[in-house]
């Protein structure tokens, strides 16, 4: 699966010169409260913007559900979309999941454009074609796969987000440095975040963006490789879940970091993963992310929404882990011992 990826010098200039290269008989734009009000002005001025209908839904990933999804397909029907129209995403995780979904299934499917303004969306959501929506308490459960025309980045999006945010996306940075080599994880470690150089972010974004599109373009529907992306986040899924459930609701890419932690321990206590990587990473994590503040009673719970993960296979819970920083293993799994170890060692370091 090819998908083209604009490092945009200027993302109204290059919009503007991908529209009149696509072929499409009508545009829609979807946005979210802030990015009609932040966002869309940035991209107004292209022509065929100004003329383009927009449909905004509420921001937060609660809303990344069936009733959302179902007022942009009757937004798209209402205003005679046809399956040559196109679609374009201009907002963070949450709006391309469920606005590539909407764009998939609408009359089987017509083309969509990934605008991210977030960086976890430029470094994750809107790359590699999943679409979704959430359903029954659960992260993504209902989706397709179906690529972006083509996704358009530009860190101009990125100065109008607080550092919870920056940090959110971070954490899939150092996820896919993981995949990658020490030298990488290296220099995700030692930038600071909290007073970011936004050309040196850039740099590192789209060196973390290739790691992320060598590895989909191999294994589009993961059926192999691509599964390696999935580090950190079957204990950062039920975290996550957990969070909503006891209405402490957390942001994706903090669920992911702490997620790596107790996967890298796994990764330690199964495949030898070195300790000193594990405590350097550690350190980081609780540095920048502090903790998600939970107790040896909520393990349980823990344990049955990594039971319903969609990536499971064969009744096993599968986890992602690494043999050493960018020595893959995947369809790993653990017994219920070993996730609760993994859970003391992430309260013992974090708490």
């Amino acid at each position: 699966m090819k998908q083209q990826i604009i490092r945009c010098t200027s993302v109204k200039t290059d919009l503007d010169i991908l529209l009149k290269t696509l072929n499409y008989d009508d545009l829609f734009i979807l946005t979210d409260r802030s990015t009609k009000q932040l966002c869309l002005p940035l991209i107004k001025p292209i022509p065929k913007i100004r003329e383009a209908r927009n449909f905004t839904i509420p921001n937060g990933d609660s809303n990344k559900n069936i009733k959302f999804l179902t007022k942009i397909w009757k937004f798209l029907s209402e205003n005679n979309a046809t399956r040559k129209s196109l679609l374009i995403n201009l907002g963070g995780g949450m709006l391309t999941d469920m606005g590539g979904f909407a764009a998939s299934t609408f009359k089987r499917g017509i083309p969509f454009v990934n605008v991210p303004t977030t960086l976890l969306a430029s470094v994750d959501a809107s790359i590699g074609g999943k679409t979704g929506i959430n359903n029954n308490g659960l992260k993504n459960e209902i989706g397709t796969f179906a690529p972006a025309v083509a996704v358009l980045i530009d860190s101009i999006f990125f100065k109008t987000l607080d550092t919870i945010n920056l940090l959110s996306g971070y954490a899939e940075m150092l996820k896919h440095a993981l995949l990658d080599t020490l030298e990488t994880v290296n220099e995700i470690l030692c930038f600071n975040i909290s007073k970011p150089n936004y050309q040196k972010l850039n740099d590192l974004l789209f060196k973390s963006v290739l790691v992320k599109k060598q590895i989909v373009e191999k294994d589009p529907k993961e059926q192999g490789l691509r599964k390696a992306l999935n580090l950190g986040h079957t204990f950062g899924h039920a975290f996550e879940s957990l969070s909503y459930e006891i209405r402490r609701p957390i942001p994706h890419g903090y669920a992911v970091a702490w997620g790596i932690i107790c996967e890298l321990y796994l990764s330690f206590i199964c495949l030898g993963f070195d300790r000193g990587h594990l405590m350097k990473i550690t350190f980081f994590i609780k540095k920048n992310y502090g903790k998600f503040d939970f107790d040896s009673s909520h393990y349980q719970r823990l344990y049955e929404f990594m039971k319903n993960d969609k990536k499971n296979e064969s009744g096993n819970i599968n986890f992602t882990l690494l043999k050493s920083i960018g020595k893959i293993a995947i369809n790993q799994t653990a017994n219920s011992k070993e996730i609760n170890k993994a859970l003391d060692f992430y309260k013992e370091e974090c708490f």
